[in-house]
């Protein structure tokens, strides 16, 4: 077990799945949602709908039309992000970043979606998105250390010529 959290092996590559299924996860609650609540059900045929037939639907209470709308919001903030994290991961792996910190920063990440997709979810108040935004914030930041880590290590290299 020890050696399953050994940062010193790379493990990053492996967290750009796992950030695409917590994109797609608060799609799937969405759906399972609106199943279990409403006199209808999900369309598989229209997924894109899904949103507009929750704010339309009259037999869904407010809260749940709320829930559903932040569920949908959060998979697609998630799946406007992966592609960015997805680059940096392979940059810091391109450009030879130490494990430890490829390691770190996309587990680092992965995590804050995780957070991301439960506050943004279960948000009821003004405090509660600023939160969000805060925890937005600091994945962005992880991404964006990625980037800067493989920048500087590859910028003095036969590549930046």
């Amino acid at each position: 077990m020890a050696s399953l959290f050994d940062l010193t092996r790379n493990f990053s590559l492996y967290t750009v799945p796992a950030a695409w299924i917590l994109s797609l996860a608060p799609h799937v609650y969405a759906t399972q949602l609106y199943d279990a609540k409403s006199a209808k059900s999900f369309d598989l045929t229209q997924p894109r709908s899904l949103t507009a037939k929750v704010a339309n639907d009259q037999t869904l209470d407010q809260a749940t039309k709320d829930r559903v709308i932040r569920a949908e919001g959060a998979q697609q903030n998630g799946f406007e992000n992966v592609g960015l994290f997805a680059a940096a991961v392979v940059a810091g792996n391109v450009a030879g970043v130490d494990h430890w910190w490829l390691n770190t920063l996309s587990g680092g990440y992965v995590a804050s979606r995780v957070v991301y997709n439960f506050v943004y979810i279960n948000n009821e108040s003004v405090a509660v998105a600023n939160a969000r935004t805060g925890v937005f914030l600091s994945g962005i930041g992880m991404i964006f250390g990625l980037f800067i880590m493989a920048g500087n290590r590859l910028r003095n290299t036969p590549f930046s010529k």
